[in-house]
C-alpha cells in the first residue's frame, strides 16, 4: 500500500500538473471507486464539472483537490490505486475507472484514476476545501510543520501497546506504514513489541526523528516500490526499496550487526526486525492475586 512518501510524491505532482485546471467531463467507468460518494456515480460527475481545482493537499495517506466553490476532491489510493496525468489522445490504461477533463492545464491533459484492485477511491467532499471533515479525525503526519512532538511522545509513553501498533494508529500519528514502521525501528533499534510505557522520553523522541528521516529519505527517491503498481503521476516508479535496512529482507545480514533479519506476523502483516539489535522485549510479569485466608 502507498504510504506517506508516496503519497506525497502523487500530491507534489498533482501541485505541478493541474492546478488551475477546470474540470470539463467526468467519466464513471466503474461505479466501485466512488461508493463513499453518497451521490452516486452521475451525482460525483456533476458535482465536479465545470469547477477549477485551487491546490492539491494530504493528510497521512488521504489526497484532496481544493475546488473553487469550497468543496474538494477527496481521494485514498488503497492498495493499488493511481493518479496519472495523461494527455488526452493517450491509450486508456487497462484497470482505468475514472477520467476527469482538464482544460488550463499545460495545454489539456486527463486526470486518471487507475485502479486494479479497487480499494481506493474518489468523492466530492461538501466544504472540504480546507480540511475534509471526512478526514479531521486522522491525526497529522511527522512531516506536518504543525505536528506537535511533545503531544505524540506523552501518548505514545501513556500506553501499554506495542510501540509499532501505535506508529500504524491513524489516529495518534499519520502516514507511517507498516515499511517505514519497520525501518524506523531499525533505526532506533527498538523492537515493535515494545510497550509504549516502557520507552523513556528520549527513546520515543529518536524513533519519531527516525521515522521522519526516513520518510524524508524515501521523498528524495520517489517512494517505495515493489511492483509496478505503486507509481507517480507520471507513471515513474520510486527507487527507496534499494535503500531498505529491515522491510522485505528476512535472512539477509543486518547491515548494522550482520545478524539474520527476522520476519514474523504482524496485524495480518509482516514485521521485520534485527534479532540483535532490536531484542525481543520481555513479558510484563503478572503478580497472582492473593486471596483472602479464611477465618
Amino acid at each position: 500500500m502507498p504510504e506517506l512518501p508516496e503519497v506525497e510524491v502523487v500530491r507534489a505532482g498533482l501541485a505541478r500538473h493541474v492546478l488551475g485546471a477546470t474540470i470539463t467531463r467526468v467519466d464513471v467507468l466503474h461505479p466501485r471507486p466512488v461508493r463513499r460518494d453518497l451521490r452516486g456515480p452521475a451525482g460525483f460527475a456533476e458535482a465536479l464539472t465545470g469547477r477549477r481545482i485551487e491546490s492539491a493537499r494530504r493528510r497521512g495517506k488521504y489526497l484532496w483537490l481544493p475546488l473553487d466553490n469550497g468543496d474538494a476532491m477527496l481521494g485514498h489510493l488503497g492498495m493499488s490505486g493511481q493518479l496519472l496525468v495523461q494527455p488526452p489522445d493517450a491509450p486508456d490504461e487497462r484497470h482505468l475507472r475514472i477520467r476527469l477533463v482538464l482544460e488550463g492545464a499545460a495545454g489539456g491533459r486527463e486526470l486518471r484514476f487507475v485502479d486494479q484492485r479497487m480499494f481506493g477511491g474518489l468523492s466530492v467532499s461538501a466544504g472540504g476545501a480546507d480540511l475534509p471533515p471526512e478526514i479531521a479525525h486522522i491525526a497529522r503526519d511527522p512531516l506536518d510543520p504543525a505536528f506537535d512532538d511533545a503531544e505524540f511522545v506523552r501518548r505514545v509513553r501513556r500506553r501499554i501497546s506495542g510501540v509499532k501498533r501505535q506508529l500504524l494508529d491513524q489516529n495518534l500519528v499519520s502516514g507511517v506504514g507498516n515499511i517505514y514502521a519497520d525501518e524506523a525501528l531499525w533505526r532506533a533499534q527498538l523492537h515493535g513489541e515494545r510497550p509504549g510505557d516502557r520507552l523513556t522520553a528520549r527513546q520515543v523522541h529518536d524513533l519519531l526523528g527516525h521515522a521522519r528521516t526516513v520518510m524524508t529519505d524515501a521523498l528524495g527517491q520517489g517512494g517505495t516500490s515493489f511492483d509496478a503498481l505503486y507509481v507517480n503521476v507520471n507513471g515513474e516508479s520510486g527507487y527507496f526499496d534499494r535503500s531498505l535496512h529491515a522491510y522485505g529482507r528476512e535472512g539477509e545480514p543486518c547491515d548494522r550487526c550482520g545478524a539474520a533479519i527476522r520476519r514474523v506476523a504482524f496485524m495480518n502483516r509482516s514485521s521485520y526486525f534485527c534479532p540483535v539489535c532490536q531484542p525481543v522485549p520481555r513479558r510484563r510479569r503478572t503478580v497472582p492475586r492473593t486471596l483472602p485466608t479464611p477465618d
